[in-house]
């Protein structure tokens, strides 16, 4: 079973050692799955550079493509990395800069 701690695409772990800091964090973002045509609202639970984790209530498979729309930074492409109890970890397909994703007060 894959770990909350084990998110992330092969390029941020090393030897099972994260190479990417990651923001805890609870905001909002809007995420299409595979061939869908509409955009899902969904909780962004930890955000880093190379993924993110979200809360679902719905299983996928593991490499189905995503796209993930995040405020500050605009559509990125993903893949789903692991996906277990209502929440899944999607591995990007680019870098981005968490700095640039606006926090709730209080989060980081």
């Amino acid at each position: 079973m894959t770990r909350q701690s084990d998110v992330l695409s092969g390029a941020d772990i090393d030897g099972g050692k994260r190479q990417r800091s990651r923001d805890s964090l609870v905001l909002t973002a809007q995420i299409r799955l595979d061939r869908e045509t509409g955009l899902r609202e969904v909780r962004v639970r930890n955000l880093s550079a190379g993924g993110l984790m979200v809360e679902l209530d719905e299983d996928a498979d593991v490499g189905t493509p995503v796209m993930i729309k995040l405020q500050g930074i605009g559509e990125v492409d993903g893949k789903i990395a692991w996906c277990t109890e209502g929440r899944m970890g999607i591995a990007l397909d680019s870098l981005i800069d968490p700095d640039k994703v606006p926090r709730p007060s209080g989060s980081r």
